[in-house]
């Protein structure tokens, strides 16, 4: 997942904002550092935003 996708599964906030966020020291790290960004593995990505933004999470 890079931050395009980061950005757009935590509503569409600015790339700024998903720079503030990646860069926490909760948020996991990244699987891979690319020319083109960093990148995560979904599922971390997943299960920081079930633990730190439950509201965001899909219930059905």
């Amino acid at each position: 997942m890079g931050a395009h996708e980061i950005r757009v599964r935590l509503g569409g906030i600015s790339r700024q904002r998903v720079y503030q966020i990646t860069s926490r020291a909760d948020f996991p790290a990244p699987a891979a550092d690319l020319v083109q960004g960093k990148v995560w593995l979904a599922g971390d990505v997943e299960a920081w935003i079930t633990a730190k933004r439950p509201q965001l999470t899909d219930t059905e």
